[in-house]
C-alpha cells in the first residue's frame, strides 16, 4: 500500500491513488493538473521522510470542480452597550483527484 502525506495549503492531506480530496482554493481549472509537495511517502514498510528524497517524488492531482464550503456565523456582542454584529463567510474550494504519487 502506497500512501503520502501532501500540503495542501495551510493543512496537511493523507493521500492515495484514486483518493478525491477537498482543498482551500487552487488556481486552476477543471481538467487541470496540479502537483502537490509530499512531506512523507510511505511504500510498504518504507517510510520515507527526508528531503532530498522527498524532493524528487511528484503527486500529481486532476481538478475535478470548485465548490464553496458551509456557511460559518460570526457573532460578536458586547453587554450593556447595544453593540451586535452578525456576518457570514463560506469558504472557496477546489476537489481533487490524485491521480499518480511516483
Amino acid at each position: 500500500m502506497v500512501y503520502a502525506v501532501v500540503r495542501a495549503g495551510g493543512r496537511q492531506e493523507k493521500v492515495e491513488v484514486g483518493t478525491i480530496v477537498v482543498l482551500d482554493r487552487q488556481q486552476a481549472k477543471i481538467g487541470d493538473k496540479l502537483e502537490l509537495p509530499a512531506l512523507l511517502l510511505v511504500d510498504g514498510a518504507a517510510v520515507t521522510s527526508d528531503a532530498d528524497s522527498l524532493a524528487k517524488v511528484t503527486v500529481t492531482a486532476e481538478v475535478l470542480g470548485e465548490e464553496r464550503g458551509p456557511k460559518i456565523v460570526i457573532q460578536k456582542f458586547k453587554n450593556k452597550t447595544g453593540y451586535k454584529k452578525r456576518q457570514g463567510h463560506r469558504q472557496d474550494l477546489t476537489r481533487v483527484k490524485i491521480t499518480g504519487i511516483k
